[in-house]
């Protein structure tokens, strides 16, 4: 396990959108819009997540917390809310918009040239109390590598009758 380091947060965070966009930009919707199972999220639905985050918690939070005011709570972040803002648009356009807004985020997170003492400044988290910065930039990376393993799974489990016995080998089935 490696400690926090921004540079190497940045590699990842850059990356995301060009993964998602190379794994699921030129599939046909019966792999985009499906769910795996019932009352779960399509590929699709992940990336408008994506983008609801970008928009509502990543840096938006961090800006509280940096700005160090009276009131450095949170707004509660909705998980679910990408449902209505990605209605009427296509995977296409919702990978575009994700991949701008990362773009911007990731400028703006650049120009602070954030030093050890303000990845320790706190902000209030609704549910969890008071957390660091270090803590939500180390979190947006977590975050992003587990939807691009939700991504894979939800893919993979198109097939997963399909492999028959070869299910006792494939672990992203069980």
């Amino acid at each position: 396990m490696s400690k926090f380091n921004l540079e190497k947060s940045i590699e990842i965070l850059e990356q995301t959108p060009a993964t998602v966009k190379s794994l699921l930009g030129n599939l046909s919707d019966d792999w985009t819009l499906t769910k795996s199972e019932e009352n779960s999220w399509s590929p699709f639905d992940v990336i408008g997540h994506y983008i609801h985050a970008e928009e509502a918690d990543w840096i938006p939070r961090a800006e509280i917390i940096l700005a160090q005011g009276e009131n450095r709570a949170f707004e509660p972040f909705d998980r679910f809310a990408q449902f209505e803002l990605s209605k009427g648009k296509t995977l296409a356009e919702l990978l575009e918009t994700f991949g701008e807004l990362r773009q911007q985020s990731l400028e703006t997170l650049k120009s602070w040239n954030l030093t050890y003492e303000q990845l320790q400044l706190k902000g209030i988290h609704p549910e969890f109390g008071e957390v660091t910065l270090e803590q939500l930039l180390s979190t947006w990376v977590v975050h992003d590598l587990t939807h691009i393993r939700q991504l894979s799974i939800i893919l993979a489990k198109h097939y997963s009758v399909s492999v028959g016995p070869w299910t006792a080998y494939l672990s992203i089935l069980k």
